[in-house]
């Protein structure tokens, strides 16, 4: 595997290289990995094993991101990489975020990735499957590749990025689902071996500082984070600092890598996230890894009625004319023309 120059550090007096990439800012020797398994420091300058590869590629529909309000019934191009920048005892993606095993990655140029994408008409492509931020030089330069091409680009992403390199990520970015694991730091302190505050600020900077189109998921894990006050705290934040727009997606927890203490999240907890997010003034709020036709609608507003019906990833009916309702015309907040 071939390794590159990476683009957010520097040297300290001390010799130790930083990476500047993510908010863990890991101070390395030569030879000695960050915590994310795949940037390192060679002695010279710090560098990235996952420029340039790809740990698969896959066709996906978009609503599987899941992006909900963005050109939905379209198809993206999937791939990621290995390795994370966080350490989720619930990953269900544990294999390839926690795998410092290069050799399972194969060569994939920007090019490559466009090409694949349009001979499958895809409407973009999605960073996903393990953490893109830690492959953010590769992303960008897959990123630039579509945007010349015509295609969207979507991160799916913790969102746990320095001040100093989000502006760069997420300028190569149309769309983005943030993964908001909990709402308290000691949430994620235990439970993902990092802190929320960075995550809220990715948050706030995509929301308030950007055209990128953002959705939220949050997975509930029985006993760790579905208690109704931080429930209740989330909603509330989403509502007062990003606005009532932003979809957001409760997600069951499944029983996965070293967390398998406790069973799969029931439907009424998920149903009463989505009551107390409907409360808290969210318009757009979804039910994912459970059947749930209500919890898969996207409702007007204005009157009421559904305007996107789906069944599981697939849309069944879509009642938009030119991103407004049918029935009374109310314009649906995201983006639904290529």
């Amino acid at each position: 595997m071939t390794f590159h120059e990476a683009r957010w550090w520097h040297r300290e007096e001390s010799g130790r290289v930083v990476c500047d990439l993510c908010p863990r800012t890991c101070a390395l020797a030569e030879g000695q990995e960050g915590y994310c398994g795949v940037r390192i420091n060679d002695g010279e300058v710090l560098r990235s094993a996952v420029t340039g590869a790809t740990s698969g590629l896959c066709l996906d529909p978009v609503e599987k991101k899941p992006l909900y309000h963005f050109l939905p019934g379209t198809a993206v191009l999937s791939f990621g990489t290995v390795g994370c920048n966080l350490g989720c005892l619930f990953c269900q993606n544990w294999n390839l975020s926690q795998a410092e095993e290069y050799g399972r990655l194969q060569p994939s140029s920007p090019e490559d990735i466009v090409k694949m994408a349009l001979v499958h008409r895809c409407s973009g492509v999605a960073f996903t499957y393990n953490e893109p931020i830690i492959s953010a030089e590769y992303c960008l330069e897959v990123a630039q590749a579509c945007r010349e091409a015509g295609l969207k680009t979507i991160a799916v992403t913790a969102g746990y990025i320095s001040d100093r390199a989000r502006r760069d990520f997420f300028q190569g970015m149309d769309a983005a689902n943030v993964d908001l694991k909990g709402f308290t730091d000691a949430f994620y302190r235990h439970y993902c071996g990092a802190r929320l505050a960075p995550v809220l600020e990715t948050l706030e900077y995509l929301a308030g500082e950007t055209q990128v189109w953002l959705e939220i998921t949050n997975l509930l894990i029985p006993g760790a984070n579905d208690t109704t006050d931080e429930l209740s705290a989330l909603t509330a934040w989403v509502a007062e600092h990003l606005g009532p727009d932003v979809p957001l997606h409760f997600s069951a927890f499944h029983p996965d890598h070293r967390l398998l203490d406790r069973g799969p999240t029931p439907l009424p907890t998920l149903l009463e996230a989505r009551r107390l997010a409907r409360d808290a003034g969210l318009r757009f709020v979804y039910l994912g890894n459970v059947r749930s036709e209500e919890g898969g609608t996207t409702f007007c507003p204005g009157c009421g009625e559904a305007v996107i019906i789906r069944e599981g990833y697939r849309i069944s009916r879509l009642r938009l004319r030119e991103a407004a309702c049918e029935t009374c015309g109310r314009s649906i907040p995201g983006r639904f023309v290529k």
